[in-house]
């Protein structure tokens, strides 16, 4: 039966009962566009930087032992800097002065390196007596490595050789050692040799290229770079003169402790163990190293435990209370940023990375906080 409502308003001819799509209008859909436009954009920012940052870490990773010496060479010719100011105040010719400070830097490390070779020697000719000690040692860790491999063979039956098993054993020996790493201690060598040239020009050049590195810059942030630049470098000077000071109270601290102990070479053990304690998270433990190995046969159960607490208690209170005291100020960095610091410049340039992780961050926060589009991570890295 026909619905009269149909049959009274027909459809018109033409049209079916599909609803047909309605056109947007042409401004919503140049939004639409604009919208895709850029979230591709941003998409291929987001790939440019992903790419830009792999790039530079390979280009960091490839060319580490070129960036440790050149990074090595700022904080030294930061160091000296002083020096060559008080010279020139003096009316020294700035040259002149830039010599006698590296002239003085390696007269330095020539004597420190005499003074321990001597007592290297020293430590050498009681090798002996040493060897009989530790070979006791190693005798009664070998008696119950043995007993503990019996206890697991009673439980565990041993496995059933393969016959057919053929064991290849490389060549050791020193010179097998030498010969493998004759090219690294070379280029090694050839690189730190550069350091006292790169030290001197970057004294004897200092204001110049400061000068030259602010004019790389736009007018406008020429001032911030300015400010930028002279706030790293006093607190690299900073750093490195309050470690020195930390690492000279800890190294005397450790030598009276270790002269009451009895220790043989404690003056050269205490400023050893002093300047490793100052290394963060793993001083502590290179710290122990040397006056526990040197001290064997002469520590006791009792001293040996007060060997570790002493230099552990040291380190907590370089930390804790000395390092606040005298780089809180300058560093402002928190623990957190500390941690994963050394742990990506330990793995990028290995232990250099370590020496270089502290300074070379507090160099990077200073930036991020005179770079508007850059102070969150700066706030980020802070206290």
């Amino acid at each position: 039966m026909a619905d009269p409502l149909i049959d009274e308003f027909p459809a018109p001819e033409g049209t079916n009962d599909v609803p047909q799509a309605v056109p947007r209008p042409a401004k919503e859909r140049g939004l639409e566009a604009r919208e895709e436009r850029r979230r591709v954009q941003g998409i291929q920012a987001a790939s440019l930087v992903i790419l830009a940052v792999a790039a530079v870490l390979s280009l960091m990773y490839i060319a580490k032992l070129i960036l440790v010496v050149v990074l090595t060479s700022v904080l030294l010719s930061f160091v000296l800097a002083p020096v060559v100011d008080a010279l020139a105040d003096l009316r020294i010719p700035r040259p002149a002065g830039a010599f006698f400070a590296v002239a003085l830097l390696v007269a330095s490390i020539a004597i420190v390196s005499y003074v321990s070779y001597a007592r290297a020697l020293d430590f050498m000719s009681e090798v002996p007596e040493y060897r009989i000690r530790l070979q006791h040692i190693v005798n009664e860790i070998r008696m119950q490595a043995e007993r503990l491999e019996k206890t697991t063979e009673t439980v565990l039956p041993p496995e059933p050789e393969d016959k057919n098993t053929v064991t290849i054993r490389e060549p050791g020996g020193l010179g097998n050692f030498i010969g493998h790493n004759m090219s690294t201690f070379s280029e090694t060598f050839l690189a730190v040799s550069f350091i006292p040239f790169l030290v001197y020009f970057m004294l004897s050049w200092q204001d110049h290229v400061r000068a030259s590195s602010v004019m790389l810059f736009q007018m406008k942030n020429r001032n911030t770079a300015y400010v930028t630049l002279g706030l790293i470098a006093a607190m690299i000077r900073s750093f490195i003169v309050g470690n020195f000071i930390i690492g000279l109270f800890l190294s005397a601290a450790s030598i009276a402790a270790f002269g009451l102990m009895g220790l043989p070479y404690f003056y050269f053990l205490g400023v050893i163990s002093g300047f490793l304690s100052l290394i963060p998270y793993l001083g502590v433990v290179l710290a122990i190293l040397p006056p526990v190995i040197v001290g064997l046969g002469y520590l006791t159960t009792a001293t040996f435990i007060l060997t570790c607490a002493l230099v552990v208690g040291l380190h907590l209170f370089a930390m804790n209370v000395l390092y606040p005291m005298v780089l809180g100020k300058r560093l402002r960095l928190n623990p957190l940023a500390v941690t994963l610091a050394l742990l990506f410049w330990g793995w990028l340039w290995g232990a250099m990375g370590l020496i270089l992780a502290v300074p070379v961050t507090g160099a990077l926060k200073i930036i991020c906080d005179n770079i508007d589009r850059l102070r969150p991570f700066g706030a980020w890295m802070g206290e």
